[in-house]
């Protein structure tokens, strides 16, 4: 995979990512996660996105440059894992909601929990994040660089295969069509809409 790929809005790679592998090594192991949920987050134009509001210190990594990782804590509790994508400057990142643990299964299950079944290991963004073990020290990190954290191609996936329908949780632009996911896998998670959503235009 190169910068090439993911240099397009979030809403045209977000869909391009399913199947591909997120792998992260750190002293414990390695995990490596096919990725089958994704959702697309854009800047000013987006609502629903830390970047609407403009750039701050927290949201800098979505600014640019395509294939970094930008990692925030979701309600002070989980981390949550974007691939950075569009143009350099301009705020566009893809979050990672679930996957399917390809390598390192024993290791992300020491990380989740003895009774947490396979196809649990990484479904929600939070999961997925404590599966692989990435954390806000992974923020800003190249993706495509060979570092401890790295993207890359995975099995191909059929168009016939991908699902498009609302983003989960959020309470504004909460019915954009930007969550994108494998049709029928266990890995998926299960929709929810936020008590605070509320109809709104767009995309």
């Amino acid at each position: 995979m190169n910068a090439d790929f993911l240099a397009h809005p979030a809403e045209e790679v977000a869909p391009k990512l399913l199947g591909s592998v997120l792998t992260c090594k750190t002293p414990e192991g390695t995990v490596s996660v096919s990725i089958t949920e994704t959702e697309a987050y854009s800047g000013a134009a987006d609502p629903a996105s830390h970047a609407y509001r403009g750039q701050t210190p927290r949201n800098a990594v979505m600014f640019g440059p395509a294939g970094h990782l930008y990692v925030y804590r979701s309600h002070g509790l989980h981390w949550c894992a974007n691939v950075v994508t569009g143009t350099d400057g301009i705020a566009s990142a893809v979050l990672i909601r679930a996957g399917r643990v390809i390598a390192g299964e024993d290791l992300a299950g020491q990380r989740r929990g003895e009774r947490v079944t396979s196809s649990r290991l990484a479904r929600g963004p939070g999961n997925f994040c404590q599966a692989l073990g990435i954390t806000g020290e992974h923020n800003g990190m190249d993706l495509l660089s060979g570092t401890s954290v790295m993207l890359s191609e995975g099995e191909s996936v059929p168009a016939a295969h991908i699902r498009v329908g609302p983003r989960v949780g959020v309470s504004k632009a909460h019915d954009w069509q930007h969550r994108f996911y494998l049709a029928g896998d266990p890995t998926v998670s299960a929709y929810r809409l936020s008590p605070r959503a509320k109809p709104s235009a767009g995309a």
